[in-house]
């Protein structure tokens, strides 16, 4: 049967399980989106840039185990190389399309827009092979269904992004469409799974590998405890007996005779600057293909918090502890670098809820498209996200896709003025931002036909009266501005920033 490359692309996107595709229009991808537009199995949803459309489409790969992300070549696609970093760093498959030039203009050496004036138009593709596992340009139609197919079947089984380059004169030339092969039409809902740690230590692999109900089942059979790193929160349930809580540097007591840590990754960021890494003496460690023996976690102590007078005035604590009773089994929570990051952690979550953390890349405000993307995927879920201030002005423009869309996620803003991780890091004039007034940032973006709702709040009676007006609206999103004291921060944060900073300021090793 004979089709056209951009008709065959559209096809196995959609057999692949995809049903959104996340995209910001330009001239070299215009014939690739005409034809993912009409295609009936798929739904095009727009971004205001290709950063946030990059996020976008990681966050939908949480969601859904793998997606689609389509910009234009050059001023698109790099912009869009920040997200796909993200994916690769996180383990989640999603795919780049990116329009090119021309292919004539290729072979002629032409100066063409979008590109450096030097006639070398593979500088996108060799730059984007170091983030992704698999990078492929079409320059031939005939060579389409091998090139798709070769690229989608990669993504799903080194669950890493994938690049596919598209000329604009080749996108509606025709080619064969032959039957999937059954790596590209397995639909791994598994796969949209996250992180597992344990005495057992339990790490973000475990969403790469699929292994969730496989790792209860045998921590089950071990009759271990299970502790889960930072990013792999709600990859456990947190209801089960065996739970242990979350580690996190020196919250977590090493006592165990044995640490088995299944899918960990140990950052800078997710150790506190290397100060919580398991003993290499008595570490297991089970990785997607091998796993290390040496030679041949901990429990977290739960003080419920106490509730605050309506009257009083707003704290990060009480900020957490109504979140926390908002959450249900039908929940996921999104919590951007910072302090949000130790307020989730201590968050009890219902058995079905789900945490989502962006610990390995950790980009400033990753939280809000990647949230926009992840509720396109689950529209049946309801999307919760803890925010700064500073990391939202970061991505702030895609709240205006969650109001396009009518898209009804709960931002929770916390709003101290400032950077708060880093000034735990390194204090400076720069981490201090200009303030905002948010809720009429809202309302601009609502114009005439949005129905965002936006509610500042500083007593803890307003913000439980704005959570309640917020779980009515359902066609659009619900802002609640928190405004907090500057100091307000945990003491986790505190020791955390510190122990990274120190682990920043040391000499260089001579080796």
């Amino acid at each position: 049967m004979t089709t056209t490359v951009s008709y065959l692309l559209a096809t196995r996107l959609s057999q692949a399980g995809i049903t959104h595709h996340f995209t910001v229009p330009g001239d070299y991808n215009s014939p690739l989106l005409a034809t993912l537009r009409n295609h009936t199995s798929l739904t095009e949803t727009t971004c205001t840039n290709e950063l946030n459309c990059s996020f976008a489409a990681e966050g939908y790969a949480r969601a859904r185990g793998i997606a689609a992300c389509v910009v234009t070549y050059g001023v698109g696609a790099l912009s869009a190389f920040n997200g796909i970093a993200s994916a690769y760093a996180e383990n989640l498959p999603v795919i780049l399309i990116s329009g090119a030039p021309n292919t004539n203009d290729r072979e002629a050496f032409h100066s063409v827009h979008h590109s450096l004036d030097n006639g070398d138009l593979d500088f996108q593709v060799e730059m984007v092979r170091r983030i992704t596992c698999k990078a492929v340009v079409v320059r031939r139609a005939g060579d389409a269904p091998r090139l798709i197919d070769e690229v989608i079947r990669w993504a799903r089984w080194c669950r890493k992004p994938v690049y596919i380059e598209i000329p604009v004169n080749v996108a509606r030339e025709a080619c064969l469409l032959a039957g999937p092969p059954s790596s590209v039409l397995e639909r791994r809902r598994g796969d949209a799974v996250g992180v597992d740690d344990a005495v057992r230590k339990v790490g973000e692999w475990v969403r790469a590998a699929g292994a969730e109900e496989v790792l209860v089942q045998v921590a089950e059979v071990m009759g271990c405890m299970v502790a889960v790193q930072p990013a792999a929160k709600s990859m456990f349930p947190e209801g089960h007996p065996l739970f242990a809580g979350v580690y996190w540097g020196e919250r977590v007591v090493e006592w165990a005779d044995a640490v088995v840590c299944v899918g960990t990754v140990f950052t800078d960021y997710s150790t506190a600057g290397w100060t919580a890494v398991p003993e290499v003496g008595n570490r297991i460690t089970i990785g997607m293909d091998q796993v290390t023996v040496p030679g041949g976690s901990g429990m977290i102590d739960r003080i419920a918090p106490l509730r605050a007078h309506g009257g009083s005035a707003l704290t990060r604590k009480e900020i957490s502890r109504q979140i926390e009773n908002l959450l249900t089994p039908e929940t996921t929570l999104f919590v951007d670098i910072g302090d949000s990051w130790f307020d989730a952690a201590q968050m009890a979550l219902p058995d079905g809820a789900r945490v989502e953390m962006q610990m390995q890349w950790a980009h400033t405000g990753w939280s809000i498209p990647a949230a926009f993307g992840y509720a396109m995927g689950e529209p049946e879920r309801k999307v919760v996200v803890l925010v700064g201030d500073g990391a939202f002005q970061m991505t702030a423009q895609e709240v205006s896709q969650m109001t396009r869309y009518q898209t009804p996620i709960s931002l929770f803003l916390i709003n101290n003025r400032g950077y708060t991780v880093d000034v735990e890091i390194g204090d400076g004039f720069v981490n201090n931002i200009k303030n905002w007034d948010y809720t009429t940032f809202l309302d601009a973006l609502n114009s005439d036909d949005g129905y965002g709702r936006g509610y500042k709040v500083t007593k803890a009676g307003e913000l439980q009266q704005a959570i309640e007006r917020g779980l009515v609206n359902r066609r659009g999103p619900t802002l609640i501005e928190c405004y907090i004291d500057r100091a307000d921060c945990s003491r986790e944060l505190v020791v955390w920033g510190h122990l990274l900073g120190e682990a920043n300021r040391r000499q260089p090793a001579v080796f």
